[in-house]
């Protein structure tokens, strides 16, 4: 496809924002540390929020969304639970609250608040450090392959090849294109620190609100009279015990791509998915970019906020644009090219569906958000992987002592370092879906365990710690080598060896420092197995009172989660002309809504 002179302006005049964005912010990003990786805590929980959003937002994950909702319809809603899509309520609710309180600059820091200074605090920052960079290394190579297969289609190898000096093999024409537009995350992100990232993620949230409109209201008028040839139980989001979903003679190939993706046992696939994120989403923020802003917030009650605010600008715009690529995609599919080297890749229906849909100056619009998409994504998990290597690694081994410009040079070169890296891997992925799976299911499955208990009971120590995610993050990058299966079915395994390695590292070491104990749960306030430790601040503090909030923060979860499960089908509903079952969705979101603002808003008293 040949790019219309006004839609290479647009991106043009989208990547001159971003520079100009990097260079506006670069001044106070050099103030200090804080300003740096966490904007100060000056900047507002609504604007994080968004920019939260922004950064989940992404190219690849709006890829993979398009693609499950093209194939598997309504039923496409319960698959992103393998993130899980519902840990921001329960960090809505209560635990972006416990994990603000404490202050820190980032995950690691604050294993050393939890465990103390000791042998066992050093093991457990160390070991979230390497977990940290893993997690930010893993989700930069799938950015940068999502990336690289969306702007192929609207640059062509042929058209560019004639131009360069050098020739490329054709599956590795993406990860090309990936490294050009990578370094425009780099700069702004590198430059301008956590308010630069902000900013600009303000600027590309703006760009996709007005697609994502645009593109539901084309595909709902094109889809009026014309109904979809899917199979029946594509427009049910219930289930039985298997999928159900048969292409045969629609689109033949889909079948074969079911298999692929390992949901056919689907009753099986949706129990571990929703018992691993449970655990996942109890445990916590993982060590990224969703950290990073929590804990760049003004208080304990914006950062709850901030996670609220995230769902709502998130999900009801990013499925108008997932939900009216998909239909269209679906209405005209033998026009859309989705071969790959001679071969049909499904990942590839977005971009494909841009191409054919999409009109001039709108499509520049779209590619523009879209890229932003993409370095809002990869700028926000760089600042996560600068903050853990500069703040849990230079400064506090190397240079404690370090000046505000020695810190700025090193936070460069790890940038660019960083930067490097993700970029090799990339060329070890063979698809956005492969390294999804690793990293939610195999690498996060060997996280939970140790930080749901880090939280929760007060006998678990640094060394429990280390030793159950050292136990957890071996297997997660043994088993992907040694079998073919799903990674989330290995997930039992990982979650087995993890507990064990928990129990015996905690009860063969001392418990932590009793005051820090007492510092932590005084300062954090969490409900769990702290009793020892509330009986001692009662004994001298007999006006303290412990959190007893586990059922109210239960339940008001569950309303979360509940409320935001109805803005992923509604506007589904809404493009499909569902209009019977868009009232009864926006009827029972309205109570969720009510409900949530007396028993949880009315009740911040934090």
């Amino acid at each position: 496809m040949k790019l219309h002179f006004i839609d290479i302006t647009i991106i043009f005049l989208y990547l001159l924002g971003t520079i100009i964005i990097g260079l506006s912010a670069r001044k106070m990003a050099r103030k200090s540390k804080e300003d740096y990786l966490l904007g100060g805590n000056k900047l507002p929980w609504y604007m994080l929020g968004l920019s939260n959003a922004s950064g989940m937002f992404d190219i690849s994950g709006t890829m993979w969304l398009v693609t499950l909702t093209f194939i598997y319809g309504f039923k496409s809603i319960w698959i992103p639970w393998l993130w899980p899509v519902f840990n921001q309520v329960f960090l809505m609710i209560y635990l972006a609250a416990w994990l603000r309180r404490s202050g820190v600059t980032t995950g690691a820091e604050w294993m050393l608040f939890r465990f103390d200074k000791g042998r066992g605090g050093k093991l457990a920052h160390t070991i979230i450090v390497i977990f940290a960079i893993l997690s930010c290394l893993g989700f930069l190579a799938y950015g940068f392959i999502g990336l690289g297969k969306f702007v192929e289609i609207f640059i062509p190898w042929q058209t560019v090849q004639p131009y360069l000096p050098f020739t490329i093999p054709l599956e590795y024409v993406p990860h090309f294109y990936g490294i050009i537009f990578t370094l425009f995350a780099v700069f702004y992100s590198i430059i301008g620190g956590m308010s630069g990232i902000v900013w600009a993620d303000i600027l590309q949230y703006s760009i996709m609100t007005v697609s994502s409109i645009a593109i539901a209201v084309i595909a709902w008028f094109a889809i009026d009279g014309n109904p979809l040839n899917v199979p029946d139980s594509w427009f049910t989001p219930t289930f039985g015990w298997t999928l159900d979903m048969d292409w045969s003679g629609i689109i033949d190939q889909v079948n074969d791509k079911i298999i692929s993706d390992g949901y056919s046992l689907f009753s099986i696939f949706f129990m571990l998915m929703v018992f691993k994120g449970i655990l996942a989403s109890l445990a916590g923020p993982a060590p990224n970019y969703d950290m990073q802003k929590i804990l760049s917030t003004k208080s304990p009650k914006e950062a709850t906020k901030m996670s609220m605010a995230s769902i709502i600008t998130l999900i009801p715009t990013r499925y108008l644009m997932v939900g009216g690529f998909s239909v269209l995609a679906l209405l005209f599919y033998e026009k859309l090219d989705l071969s790959t080297a001679g071969v049909i890749d499904f990942e590839k229906i977005l971009p494909s569906a841009i191409q054919q849909f999409v009109p001039v100056g709108l499509t520049g619009l779209l590619l523009a958000g879209l890229l932003a998409a993409f370095m809002s994504t990869f700028a926000g998990t760089l600042n996560a992987a600068q903050a853990y290597i500069v703040n849990d690694i230079y400064l506090n081994y190397k240079n404690k002592n370090a000046s505000s410009k020695k810190i700025k040079q090193v936070n460069y070169t790890v940038g660019i370092t960083v930067v490097l890296i993700s970029i090799v891997l990339g060329f070890f992925v063979q698809d956005v879906n492969t390294v999804l799976q690793w990293i939610v299911s195999a690498l996060y499955g060997s996280y939970v365990l140790s930080n749901v208990l880090k939280w929760h009971w007060w006998r678990f120590n640094g060394e429990g710690y280390f030793w159950g995610m050292l136990s957890g993050i071996l297997p997660a990058l043994i088993l992907p080598l040694v079998t073919d299966t799903l990674d989330l079915y290995y997930f039992p395994i990982i979650l087995l060896t993890s507990l064990i390695g928990s129990i015996i590292g905690t009860y063969s070491n001392p418990p932590t420092n009793e005051t820090v104990l007492i510092n932590f749960y005084k300062k954090t306030q969490p409900w769990g197995f702290w009793n020892p430790i509330y009986k001692k601040i009662k004994a001298s503090e007999p006006n303290f009172e412990k959190n007893k909030n586990f059922g109210r923060d239960m339940f008001n979860t569950l309303i979360g989660i509940v409320a935001q499960t109805l803005l992923v089908i509604i506007p589904l509903y809404l493009i499909l002309h569902k209009n019977l079952n868009l009232i009864i969705s926006l009827i029972a979101l309205l109570i969720c809504v009510i409900i949530l603002k007396k028993n949880w808003w009315n009740k911040l008293n934090y």
